[in-house]
């Protein structure tokens, strides 16, 4: 569960100022007669009497009295499960627009509460400035009850619905709220392709008879492995308890055999401490694996899924009823402001769908944090409880500063920040080259060379980035030969020309840009050869002058794809001897580090996928032998680069594929390099085959790296939809990586990082302005001198 404390967003109704604000307000006519278009009173069918249909209920007949709306409940009135509800202000802001007798009960009932404590190895770290809001649900349903009832909403209890196809012929809409389980949706399921996906953590709703006197995340270490604790209080004299564990420490300590009682009893053991030594109650609560619930469409003709029917989110960051409430305050709107019942599930869905896809990203990132929490036990108790704060990348270093300044400087000063330092402008040690701050230009294939020579473009290009300020600016791939090119316009170093003119480039860069470093990555194209320029068509063959390629297997990257030959043995030294050859005149050239190209399915990335090495030789097979040739490679490589500078390795940690490359593969990969001396891990996923399912999101790589860090306590550089300074810092700070690599923000500003230092107001060590630009160094004045200083969106 998170802090509350928010912005408004887009399709928050309520919140901000749109036309849903006017529909609340405009529930008849002048002459008080309902609005209506129909020739017969809308009939309206919910099925599922949780607080999302109820609400959804009271607030189609608030806005249309004539609406004859009936709920189907299969438990009785006081039936429920689960204890304490959780709002945001956000939400709050929503309903006390829509519906402000709903909103005032609600008030006479919240406990709130501003305070984080994270619990771990008998050390308490607390943040403050959350702001949270809880009630029973049991309360919850009472007042949404009494306020259908008042409305003239009927409730049908202990009763299961009819079928809702016999619903969608005699009634104007059906709402399905029926819950996680939906039989709406599977009834449907060929309209709204429901996909469901399990975890791998047990969890318990249980509750204490006494208030927490902050949300509570508790960590207990185990013989039989970690659980943790999340508690919060919901009234004066109660709390929800929810217990959570990894599948394997639940077998593990027994709780497979365990009944309710017993386990509850287990649990208050377990968790004296937090407890003060009390006892936990339950109510039919049962041991659960939570599974995270996306359709691809909501609707279906009259039919439209609310709540969990629709999608799931981790309780770990939010409540489901949070969630339900909003979809029933952006329906209500969408259905007051669209013309008939299909456009507005049409607009319901357009927009929702993006506010909770963004939520349950969250939610999967903080999800996945639990799952993986015995990755952070040994770090320091504040880093610790910073990780633990922003494991979803919706709280941040910025925005935590805002709440709780006193907590994100003591975790700043523990993490070796000077008074005043942001994160990101820290230095960082790899072997003999000390970085000045954790920014890096990251890799981008620029497909302007002419025969493999870097020209005035590439100067330009990289003498900007430089000059940008970055701790390290590397090179696009630089290919080990003509035939290891991507596209004609691809750079390499397999000539002496070649080798000269990046001599003159990085001689710009060390005389310009004193302090920023500049490597290189060196990779072969494999299978993805012979190409078009990326704006010609990405990935599409040359039409003529094409080359032949060599792969591990003989396997196109695309249907219409070039089928490249198996490489031989021979062709293997050939190649090796080639990434040599190019690493020798590298060093010449004076890179200050050498980075080896085996991510995106190029030649090297290829080997280690069992999706595209399918040999049956000593180079295929298992992932020991798959990793044979790229780490000959980087021996060979290792040997001729200078001792004190650096080498890392770019990876793709998964293919987004069924069968191909996992987390736990990638960790094994890391571990293979570090042993064979690579100083780092740049931490990419995918592009190693074409029907990949990729999951984008904001920073949605920096997880697998994060998770590589910490298994192997290698350093990481990650990549991936880094966008914001905010990220930087909150990645640094968390531990999640150690460098962050940034592309199409430094194609967007040449000068991010110099721009990011002024816009923290930082000008200290790990800046450092070229002398001709340091008079921009302050940002321009608007003309009001209390112009507040920008800042990022609370939310996500």
């Amino acid at each position: 569960m998170e802090g509350a404390v928010t912005v408004p967003t887009k399709g928050a109704r309520g919140c901000t100022e749109s036309a849903a604000t006017a529909a609340w307000a405009r529930p008849a006519t002048s002459d008080g007669q309902p609005p209506t278009s129909n020739d017969h009173p809308q009939r309206v069918a919910i099925i599922g009497g949780g607080p999302g249909g109820l609400y959804a209920a009271a607030l189609l007949k608030r806005l249309d009295p004539t609406r004859e709306i009936t709920v189907w409940e299969r438990n009785a009135p006081d039936d429920t499960f689960g204890f304490g509800v959780v709002l945001s202000d956000e939400t709050l802001g929503g309903i006390e627009h829509a519906d402000p007798t709903v909103y005032a009960a609600l008030q006479t009932h919240f406990t709130r509460w501003d305070d984080i404590d994270i619990v771990h190895r008998n050390t308490r770290q607390t943040s403050g400035g959350h702001g949270f809001a809880a009630l029973g649900r049991k309360r919850l349903l009472e007042i949404l009850h009494d306020r259908c009832r008042t409305l003239g909403v009927e409730l049908r209890f202990r009763a299961e619905a009819p079928d809702p196809a016999s619903l969608a012929e005699t009634y104007d809409l059906v709402i399905a709220a029926d819950g996680v389980n939906s039989t709406t949706r599977e009834a449907y399921a060929h309209v709204f392709r429901p996909h469901v996906a399990t975890h791998r953590c047990r969890y318990i709703w249980l509750a204490a008879d006494f208030a927490f006197d902050a949300f509570r995340f508790e960590i207990a270490e185990t013989e039989h492995g970690v659980m943790q604790l999340h508690g919060y209080p919901y009234a004066p004299d109660a709390s929800t308890v929810i217990v959570e564990m990894h599948e394997d420490v639940w077998r593990a300590a027994g709780f497979d055999e365990l009944d309710e009682q017993e386990s509850t009893a287990r649990c208050a053991k377990i968790f004296a401490d937090a407890l003060g030594g009390r006892s936990l109650k339950s109510n039919k609560s049962a041991w659960t694996i939570f599974r995270t619930v996306v359709n691809e469409r909501w609707s279906h003709d009259n039919v439209v899924l609310l709540g969990d029917a629709a999608h799931t989110a981790h309780f770990s960051i939010g409540s489901g009823t949070k969630l339900a409430v909003e979809d029933a305050l952006a329906l209500a709107a969408c259905l007051e402001e669209q013309p008939d019942i299909p456009g507005a599930l049409r607009a319901y869905e357009e927009e929702r769908k993006p506010v909770v896809a963004s939520t349950q990203r969250a939610a999967r990132a903080s999800l996945e944090w639990f799952e993986n929490l015995g990755l952070y036990l040994d770090q320091p108790p504040r880093q610790f409880a910073f990780n633990l704060l922003t494991r979803s990348r919706r709280v941040t270093h910025d925005n935590l500063r805002l709440r709780d300044a006193g907590f994100t400087e003591a975790v700043e000063r523990d993490f070796g920040c000077p008074a005043g330092t942001p994160p990101m402008f820290t230095p960082f040690r790899l072997r003999g080259l000390t970085l000045r701050n954790r920014v890096v230009v990251s890799p981008m294939d620029m497909y302007s060379a002419t025969d493999g020579v870097p020209g005035d473009f590439h100067l330009v290009h990289l003498g900007a980035r430089a000059l940008g300020g970055a701790g390290l600016v590397m090179t696009e791939m630089v290919c080990v030969s003509p035939e290891g090119r991507i596209t004609p316009g691809c750079t390499g170093l397999y000539t002496g020309k070649q080798g000269e003119a990046w001599r003159r480039i990085v001689q710009f860069v060390h005389a310009q840009a004193p302090g920023t470093a500049i490597g290189v990555q060196l990779g072969h194209s494999g299978r993805k050869g012979s190409t078009r320029l990326m704006w010609e068509g990405i990935d599409e063959p040359l039409e003529d002058g094409n080359w032949p390629l060599v792969a591990p297997s003989p396997l196109p990257y695309k249907q219409y794809s070039q089928t490249p030959r198996e490489v031989t043995r021979s062709q293997l030294t050939d190649i090796r001897e080639q990434f040599t050859a190019a690493a020798w005149r590298a060093a010449r050239a004076g890179f200050d580090l050498l980075e080896l190209h085996c991510a995106h399915g190029y030649l090297l990335s290829g080997f280690l996928s069992p999706l595209t090495n399918q040999r049956t030789d000593a180079y295929g097979g298992s992932l020991e032998k798959r990793l044979r040739f790229p780490l000959e490679v980087f021996n060979a490589v290792r040997a001729v680069w200078p001792e004190e500078r650096p080498m890392t390795v770019r990876i793709s940690a998964t293919d987004w594929a069924e069968g191909g490359t996992t987390a736990e593969d990638a960790v094994e990969i890391a571990r293979a390099f570090a042993a064979h001396g690579a100083d780092a891990i740049d931490v990419s996923t995918g592009q190693v085959v074409a029907d990949e399912q990729p999951e984008y999101g904001r920073s949605y790589q920096t997880p697998y790296a994060d998770r590589i860090r910490h298994a192997t306590r290698l350093p990481v550089i990650a990549v991936g939809a880094i966008s914001s300074w905010d990220d930087v810092n909150s990645l640094i700070l968390a531990g999640r990586t150690d460098l962050c690599a940034l592309a199409r923000p430094h194609l967007y500003d040449p000068h991010w990082t110099l721009h990011a230092a002024a816009e923290q107001d930082y000008d200290g060590p790990g800046v450092v302005w070229p002398a001709p630009y340091r008079a921009g160094s302050r940002r321009p004045q608007t003309g009001r001198t209390d112009a507040p200083k920008p800042r990022l969106s609370l939310g996500s």
